[in-house]
Parts: C-alpha cells; sequence; structure tokens
C-alpha cells in the first residue's frame, strides 16, 4: 500500500469524515516507537495518558503528571513526519479552572511539536474545551468511558446510557472539538453519536461504525500481560519475542559465545 507521505494536518480528520475514509490512530510514548508507526503510515499519535498503565506499571492513569506527558510527547512529536501528534491533558491539569485548562494545553504546544491535545469529559468539561479552543488549541475530546473518573465509575466498564453519552458528544462539537474519542460504549450507541455529529468519532471498544479506532501500542504488540480488553486485538506479540531473544542473549553470554572475533576490536 502506497503511503501518503504529506504531513496530516487538523483539516484532514474533517476531510476524512466527509469522504468516509476511515482514521487509524495508536498510542505512542517514545521517539523510537513513534518512528515505527509514522513510517507505516499511521495517520494521528495519540501521547495518551494510558502510559501510566502501559509504561509506568500503575493501576490506572491518575498518577500520570503534565510534566511526564511534556516529557512524552516532545520525543513523540519529534520522531512524527507524516502523522498528526495529540497529547492528552492528565488528571487534574484542566479540570480545576478554565485558566488551568489554557495553560496546561499551551504548555503543550509550546514545549512540543504537538498539533492538538486530549480532554476527557463531555457536558462537564465543555467549558474548558471552549476555553482551549478559543485561545487557538485545537481539542480532540472524549466520552463514554473516561479512565480519569474510574473511581467515580467504579472500575473499567462499558457506558450504556445512550442519551447522556450523545448529550456529552453533541456538547463537545458545541464547544468547538474537532474529534471525538468514543470509548466502551455499544456499537449501536457509536454508530447513532457518529451519524449525529458532524467530527470523526474515534473508537476504541465502540464497534465498526465509528470513523477511525485507536489502540493503545503495547496492546496492539503484545507488550502487556495479564488482562487483555476484548476489543484489543493483537498484531504482533512481540513482549514473547523479546523475552526469546533476551534468553538467547543471556546463553550466549553465559557460554562465551557472544561476542565472537568479529563482535570484538583489535
Amino acid at each position: 500500500m502506497a503511503i501518503d507521505d504529506r504531513p496530516v494536518t487538523i483539516l484532514d480528520f474533517d476531510a476524512w469524515k466527509k469522504q468516509s475514509r476511515k482514521i487509524s490512530v495508536l498510542t505512542a510514548y517514545d521517539y523510537a516507537t513513534a518512528r515505527w508507526l509514522d513510517a507505516a503510515g499511521i495517520d494521528c499519535l495519540l501521547v495518551g495518558d494510558s502510559l501510566g498503565t502501559a509504561v509506568q506499571g500503575r493501576e490506572t492513569t491518575l498518577g500520570v503528571t503534565l510534566d511526564q506527558i511534556v516529557y512524552h510527547a516532545e520525543m513523540v512529536a519529534r520522531a512524527a513526519k507524516r502523522a498528526f501528534v495529540v497529547a492528552d491533558l492528565p488528571f487534574l491539569s484542566y479540570q480545576a479552572s478554565r485558566s488551568q485548562a489554557i495553560r496546561s494545553a499551551g504548555r503543550i504546544l509550546k514545549e512540543t511539536r504537538c498539533q492538538a491535545v486530549k480532554l476527557e469529559g463531555g457536558r462537564r468539561t465543555a467549558a474548558a474545551i471552549r476555553a482551549v479552543v478559543d485561545a487557538e488549541i485545537p481539542v480532540m475530546a472524549h466520552v463514554g468511558l473516561t479512565p480519569q473518573s474510574v473511581r467515580k465509575l467504579g472500575g473499567y466498564k462499558v457506558q450504556r446510557q445512550a442519551d447522556a453519552i450523545r448529550a456529552d458528544a453533541q456538547a463537545v462539537v458545541e464547544a468547538g472539538a474537532f474529534a471525538i474519542v468514543l470509548e466502551c460504549v455499544p456499537a449501536a450507541i457509536a454508530a447513532t453519536i457518529t451519524a449525529e455529529v458532524p467530527v470523526p468519532t474515534i473508537g476504541i471498544g465502540a464497534g465498526v461504525d465509528c470513523d477511525g479506532q485507536v489502540l493503545v501500542v503495547h496492546d496492539m504488540l503484545g507488550l502487556i500481560e495479564g488482562f487483555r480488553p476484548r476489543f484489543a486485538r493483537r498484531y504482533a506479540e512481540i513482549g514473547e519475542a523479546v523475552q526469546q531473544a533476551t534468553a538467547r542473549y543471556i546463553a550466549d553470554v553465559r557460554s562465551g559465545e557472544f561476542p565472537v572475533e568479529a563482535e570484538s576490536f583489535r
């Protein structure tokens, strides 16, 4: 498949929605991984606060700080030549006030090459989204299951309140969001929202009718053990390959088979 190497811009999201052209999104947290994903032709890279669970080994995303998002986003955005890069605003970096949301989002754009930020929440964060958009910072919204609300929700559960989720989606569109992540909602609800809103929907556990899909790259590559969400299709088992390669390396070191003469200097 030929890859269009033209850098993706925010205007492409609107065009792709109108063309019914599906949008591919993956998370990324470091330079090397982002380069490989970008070279493959991914449309959008999300520096998610999912780094808390995928990279830091935490149980939730709540401990991720704005400093950490900026650190990882700078690497990812520097690596991306084509992909549109979005960075999450982590827990308590935007909820306190609209001015806090602007400062946090502005810092990401000033200190990284990211093109947009993502905020969780629908009606309750619409004012923050509007403030950030009014500050000329593009916002991707996130409704349905919002991981930063895990304590209030009582866990990571499928969200089935159709009217509430539709109202959240409409609120973030009216606030100026250019796209909406729909997480863990029944496929029929996601399909209805996708048909109703003028901006692209990006599904994760939300069925095939969304305008695009996003996965956590560690789930997609088989780098996480234990619980596997039903929507997290594995396209490789890199974790097993890393373990096998490491075992071979250990054996070669212990046996003296590494390094050989060609791998040494005279």
